[in-house]
């Protein structure tokens, strides 16, 4: 197995798997994108930039409580993923999910109106920020207690096996999480059952204001991985093809093998942790930051398919003014939405489990 050292620090990283999976499929997967696929990619992201600025315009308005965690360039990510999942795949996330919420098909009105706290939310205003919810796209969350959401996703394998489906649940986490036990409880058994369960960490270097090298004792945690004698990669965040490749080559190894794999995607947030942590000046410095603003995932894209003469800037003005009017759209449906009633307090809280 190629392994390569690397530190993350914004450059192309190295991938890595073992060689179990069909060399078709993998084959397959390392054919360059088409240009429709880059432009749908690129309109994607671009969707879930422009919808976070504004994101961060409401809170500051006071139109988003709570919490409020942004994902602005981590873009690449959460698209690149989930681009190659089927519509009766699954997905399950942390509280950082606008942007993936967005990529896997819920309605920018229903995010928008979720985070504003009205009825007409994809969680009837109840989950807020950090628990967008929709079963109709199989999105399972938006989950607030870091790798609680771990061992869900486990559960989730496993029940794709026991009722003996093809499909696959990608499991979003940050960097920070691999330290829970959930995490390693969690990856022993998917291993041990083989279980068709991505497992990809967002790694952005920091958890909340912590980095990486203070927090765990190796930095290529993708090696966590050969605990379990389970395929890993590395990934570079900031580059959507390379994503959505190596994040294929997983999701035909689970599907066919019913194998799981962990992937670390090396990306960075350009935002600080949260809105209560807008300039993140205290534990980063603005020269690393402008660093990495080099590597925005949106203007790689953007350059790879001008160069190719896919792309002009007329039609790159013209996609975003678009998106544009369609963050509009949702913010003043959600304005315009009405709060849930009183009495929905007493909804969902308890289900009838037998007929």
């Amino acid at each position: 197995m190629a392994k390569k050292n690397q530190k993350n620090n914004g450059a192309a990283v190295a991938t890595a798997t073992p060689a179990s999976g069909s060399a078709a499929v993998a084959e397959q997967q390392r054919q360059p994108a088409d240009a429709a696929l880059r432009r749908e990619l690129l309109r994607s992201m671009l969707l879930q930039r422009r919808f976070e600025e504004r994101c961060a315009e409401a809170y500051a308005l006071g139109k988003i409580g709570g919490f409020c965690h942004l994902y602005i360039g981590q873009e690449a990510c959460g698209t690149g993923a989930i681009s190659v999942l089927r519509e009766d795949d699954y997905v399950i996330t942390t509280y950082r999910d606008h942007g993936q919420a967005l990529a896997r098909g819920i309605s920018p009105r229903a995010v928008m109106a979720e985070l504003f706290g009205k009825v007409t939310g994809c969680a009837r205003g109840k989950g807020g920020s950090m628990h967008l919810f929709d079963a109709n796209v199989n999105f399972l969350g938006g989950h607030g207690i870091v790798g609680g959401h771990i061992p869900i996703a486990t559960g989730v394998g496993f029940a794709i096996k026991y009722r003996g489906g093809d499909q696959v649940i990608i499991c979003f986490m940050g960097e920070a999480a691999v330290n829970n036990g959930a995490f390693h409880e969690a990856l022993n058994m998917a291993a041990l059952w083989k279980l068709p369960v991505i497992y990809v960490i967002e790694n952005n270097r920091y958890g909340m204001g912590t980095a990486l090298e203070r927090a765990s004792a190796i930095n290529d945690i993708a090696e966590r991985a050969a605990a379990y004698d389970m395929p890993r990669a590395v990934l570079d965040g900031q580059d959507v093809l390379a994503v959505r490749q190596g994040i294929g080559e997983a999701v035909e190894r689970a599907r066919r093998e019913s194998i799981p794999t962990l992937i670390e995607v090396r990306t960075y947030r350009f935002m600080g942790h949260s809105m209560s942590d807008a300039v993140s000046g205290t534990y980063r410095t603005k020269a690393e930051l402008e660093e990495y603003l080099k590597r925005d995932p949106i203007t790689l894209l953007r350059a790879t398919m001008q160069d190719a003469g896919e792309l002009s800037d007329e039609e790159v003005a013209k996609m975003d003014e678009e998106i544009k009017a369609i963050v509009q759209d949702a913010w003043d449906f959600a304005d315009q939405s009405p709060e849930p009633p009183p009495e929905a307090l007493y909804e969902d809280v308890l289900a009838e489990t037998t007929t």
